[in-house]
């Protein structure tokens, strides 16, 4: 990698979305002058919008985009009305699974390539299309590196209590594990807690509640991952907005006996259409179900039900650390819904949390009242920030 090369663009893809950042990398610190997302990829209606660095909207646009390799080119055109190809540094991707064999950022080469295909059977919702982000990027670019940074690597120490899964030991050998999910936003996390509160608190006992479209708490201990909620895949852990987290094993049978249902209609059902949206009926957003829960039973349910789960972790959590010093809530719902934070965190009081419903309301970064044994924070979570970090230290270490 070239330092005279100053600039380096971030893709983060959803099942149905491009998030994307450009960043000026000619200095120490990364200074990101863009920011964007392309979303309903695959619908009838596609929508790209940028802002820039002092978040004005800059381009609000709708497109055509089948696919996440369509999607892309439209991100990659906008891109090179700003920065030539030959002062793009390098690309910097957010791969959902690492599996077996990737747990540190890596350039991507043929035989990586190669490899993430012959592992989309760990990840078949997301690694398809990050791949398909990757191969045309490498295309378009041919110069130009592509680094992956693995959302599972943060994970990849887990104790063995906590990695092992319950099943016969062969699988342990073929990849079957706890993986865990949203490593970057938890290194974000613990970046910003010692950035703002020092270093022994950050190298405490946290509990890291992502809670967003996809929803994962972590155990984290010394800066290290102790446990997590989600598994081998981020279908696992608390009900999300579509996915069902943890259910009985023995319903892939019953709906298989009872109603024909195959391994890959069970794996549609729990991914996209069970959580907030198969409780409610519904709707999958929280703010809706918030809205509706006063004359609709169902939409009760699902907000209950949310609360309760994510509040049985924090429970779980505190208990495999023996103690919990510090709570941080982050991703769109732990960011943006007060009332979701102040229900998972009512009857809590026995652990130490007890929130400042003033602060709490007005989403303060410290939410916890006065005298709370637990410190509890509402953080804004960043993991482009987190990946054009990891592309910097490897163009430091490619130098060196």
């Amino acid at each position: 990698m070239n330092t005279r090369r100053p600039y380096v663009l971030t893709l983060n893809a959803g099942s149905s979305s491009i998030k994307f950042g450009l960043y000026e990398t000619a200095h120490s610190n990364a200074v990101r002058l863009f920011e964007g997302e392309i979303s309903g990829i695959g619908l009838s209606v596609v929508h790209m919008n940028v802002h820039d660095k002092t978040g004005k909207l800059v381009v609000d646009k709708q497109l055509q985009a089948p696919d996440h390799a369509t999607a892309v080119k439209e991100v990659i055109s906008w891109v090179r009305g700003h920065v030539p190809d030959e002062e793009l540094a390098a690309v910097g991707h957010r791969l959902v699974h690492g599996g077996p064999f990737f747990y540190e950022s890596r350039i991507v080469t043929a035989d990586i390539l190669q490899t993430l295909h012959g592992m989309t059977i760990f990840d078949p919702l997301h690694l398809p299309n990050e791949i398909e982000l990757i191969k045309t990027c490498m295309q378009v670019f041919s110069r130009v590196p592509q680094v992956a940074c693995f959302d599972t690597a943060f994970h990849h120490n887990l104790p063995t209590v906590a990695r092992l899964l319950p099943l016969p030991r062969m699988y342990e050998a073929k990849g079957l594990r706890r993986y865990g999910f949203h490593g970057l936003s938890c290194t974000y996390i613990l970046s910003e807690l010692e950035r703002i509160a020092g270093v022994e608190t950050a190298a405490g006992r946290v509990i890291i509640a992502h809670l967003g479209n996809g929803v994962s708490l972590t155990a984290v201990h010394e800066g290290v991952s102790l446990d997590t909620t989600m598994s081998l895949t981020p279908a696992a852990g608390v009900p999300m907005s579509t996915r069902s987290g943890d259910i009985d094993p023995g319903i892939v049978r019953y709906l298989a006996r009872a109603e024909g249902q195959t391994a890959d209609q069970f794996d549609e059902m729990v991914n996209e259409r069970s959580g907030l949206l198969g409780i409610s009926g519904s709707t999958a957003d929280m703010e809706e179900l918030l809205q509706q829960e006063a004359h609709d039973t169902q939409a009760k349910d699902a907000v209950d039900i949310f609360c309760y789960s994510v509040k049985k972790q924090i429970g779980a959590l505190t208990a495999a650390m023996g103690g919990l010093d510090t709570l941080v809530f982050t991703g769109g719902m732990g960011e943006k819904a007060p009332k979701i934070r102040a229900r998972i965190s009512e009857g809590l009081e026995f652990l130490g949390i007890q929130l400042d419903p003033r602060m709490n309301e007005q989403n303060k970064e410290v939410i916890s009242a006065h005298g709370s044994r637990v410190t509890v924070r509402m953080l804004h979570t960043d993991e482009s920030q987190v990946i054009v970090q990891e592309v910097m230290k490897i163009q430091g270490e490619t130098q060196a």
